[in-house]
């Protein structure tokens, strides 16, 4: 197995186990401020645990076919249980922001405690602040797409290398076929010439035979 995968995955389990264990402590919080932040660093674990699952995916597109087998269908399954584990702290974010706005209507929270410069300064950081959520999402959506464009190059390279590799198979066999042609026509070239070398002796000792033998015919009687 390739050691660079295997350095993502060791990575992605103990994050993976980490994150499991948080967000089973998250959901025992009382709703409040230590619930919104443990969920917040959960998110930014999960973010995290996307960016291993597409390395390792990039690293097992690069590798043989055999081999790449194997580690998609193990990164599917990790896959899935990233998704569990969303699906569980969308249901902590979800519950937080239920609260609070249940807090609020209910009179929990007093809205007239703050004064009006305090509460515009609030509405105006937590615009701020969504804008700036914004942009991380949009960083992170266009660095997952270069990943996604780059895992796509990757395997369209590697495809075009087992199909070169293929071509220079087929053309050494080609070559040695060429080779073992030129070798028998020279042999039976050389067959030939051999031949005729032979047959040209036995006509000349035939035809000297045959003068011989008019010679002493026609000269001894």
């Amino acid at each position: 197995m390739s050691e660079v995968f295997e350095g993502y995955e060791r990575q992605y389990c103990e994050l993976s186990v980490n994150l499991s264990r948080k967000c089973n402590s998250a959901t025992l919080l009382a709703d409040g401020e230590p619930k919104k932040q443990q969920t917040s660093e959960l998110k930014v674990g999960l973010d995290d645990a996307d960016v291993l699952i597409r390395k390792m995916d990039l690293e097992a597109r690069s590798l043989q076919p055999s081999l790449k087998a194997t580690l998609l269908a193990k990164l599917r399954e990790y896959k899935s249980d990233l998704n569990k584990l969303k699906k569980e702290v969308n249901k902590l974010a979800l519950a937080g922001a239920n609260q609070a706005a249940h807090d609020l209507e209910s009179g929990m929270i007093d809205p007239h405690a703050a004064s009006a410069n305090q509460r515009e300064r609030l509405a105006m950081s937590t615009e701020r602040l969504d804008q700036s959520s914004d942009r991380i999402r949009e960083s992170r959506r266009i660095a997952l797409e270069t990943e996604d464009l780059g895992v796509s190059i990757l395997g369209d390279l590697h495809q075009q290398r087992e199909t070169l590799l293929h071509s220079h198979t087929k053309l050494h066999g080609v070559d040695d076929a060429i080779d073992k042609s030129k070798k028998i026509l020279t042999s039976m070239s050389r067959r030939i010439s051999r031949n005729k070398w032979i047959m040209g002796s036995v006509i000349g000792a035939l035809i000297l035979a045959i003068i011989i033998i008019l010679y002493f015919k026609l000269f001894h009687h």
